[in-house]
């Protein structure tokens, strides 16, 4: 049912909110040009809206090319907002747990438009590990990527999980479960990048039904403190 009171247009909020869902739809970067064809403005009614965009973090022009992207301050403010920050908070002692018990880090990542992003992280408590920085990003075609792009448990030919050597480091092996909402929809995905030297107490076997135990951990968790706050 639409709402009985009035609608006050405000131009500038539309051009501006234009901008940012018309980015956030793409994989690349747009010129003026072509984010003022998208938005159906001209190029001068939007140049002062990107222009105040960027100035205050929402999108980034590469100085070179011109194309303007999305920058992460979206990510910046879901990391405040409570259903994010609840994930983090849910799964950041069974990672602790996992990272103390197989001697690897571990990380957890979600969807950001066409992108993953990790949003939270342990590392090693052993000598050597493989660290990803919090707020880091990767193409979907790494393998966190492919277990969020499922988007749900119930799709044929998933096996719970993902195993695949590292295409860009040599001698990891990645390891990734989802992370599951209490509707079976794949809402994270958590990493172990198995390090395999001399020195590893566990092998790739062990520590992958140990990831298992952790993500229905998590899964569990997030589930539990969702049906509460409901």
């Amino acid at each position: 049912m639409a709402a009985s009171g009035p609608d006050y247009a405000v131009p500038a909020l539309d051009k501006a909110l234009d901008v940012l869902e018309l980015l956030a739809e793409q994989s690349g970067g747009l010129t003026q040009s072509e984010i003022a064809d998208g938005v159906s403005r001209t190029p001068s009614q939007i140049f002062r809206v990107l222009q105040r965009l960027e100035r205050r973090g929402w999108i980034v022009r590469d100085r070179q090319s011109g194309l303007y992207v999305l920058s992460t301050r979206m990510l910046d403010l879901a990391h405040r907002h409570p259903p994010l920050r609840g994930l983090i908070v849910v799964a950041l002692a069974p990672m602790r747990e996992l990272a103390e018990e197989v001697s690897q880090s571990c990380n957890l990542s979600v969807l950001d438009s066409e992108r993953v992003r990790v949003i939270a992280q342990v590392e090693s408590p052993a000598d050597f590990g493989f660290r990803v920085r919090v707020g880091a990003e990767f193409p979907l075609s790494t393998p966190a990527g492919r277990m969020l792009a499922q988007g749900s448990a119930d799709r044929d030919g998933f096996d719970g999980f993902l195993r695949q050597d590292d295409a860009v480091q040599p001698g990891i092996t990645d390891l990734v479960v989802p992370i599951l909402s209490a509707e079976g929809g794949i809402v994270a995905a958590l990493t172990v990048p198995y390090v395999a030297t001399t020195f590893s107490e566990r092998d790739v076997d062990s520590v992958l039904h140990r990831l298992r135990q952790a993500g229905e951990d998590i899964s569990s968790r997030l589930q539990t403190s969702s049906g509460a706050a409901r």
